[in-house]
């Protein structure tokens, strides 16, 4: 099943608690066999421009998928640590994510995803974020 949403998404990370990421953007829900995506395009104000972002969102895991200018996959699983290859036009970034935590409240109408995460750049220091997102079904 189909439906258009209203996803949005916000994120800051422990650098500067005060710089917060907020985006609103029309897309698509999708119910799954096996869970729920969203679906969006990212916009130049992400600077993803010409990018597909697809969240599955599972019971106990949260999958991050970007498609087109910038790729990558993450995963984010509680307890879990995972290794992401994110394709951008400057180059790839090999990242190491662990997940702290994570709580999905999705239903068929939408709902919640939470999640922290450490996130690591090539032995540089790891910088926590927090991400919440939000999908309203029409």
């Amino acid at each position: 099943m189909k439906k258009k949403a209203v996803i949005s998404l916000r994120s800051f990370n422990d650098l500067d608690k005060d710089d917060v990421i907020e985006v609103v953007t029309p897309g698509e829900f999708f119910v799954t066999e096996d869970g729920f995506k969203a679906v969006y395009e990212e916009t130049e104000i992400s600077g993803m421009n010409g990018t597909t972002t697809t969240l599955t969102m599972l019971d106990d895991a949260l999958l991050l998928e970007r498609e087109g200018s910038t790729s990558a996959k993450m995963d984010f699983k509680k307890g879990e640590t995972s290794i992401s290859l994110y394709n951008t036009p400057y180059g790839v970034l090999d990242l190491q994510i662990h997940t702290e935590y994570l709580e999905v409240d999705i239903n068929e109408n939408g709902g919640d995803i939470v999640a922290k995460y450490s996130m690591e750049l090539a032995g540089q220091p790891p910088i926590t974020t927090k991400l919440a997102v939000n999908v309203k079904t029409n």
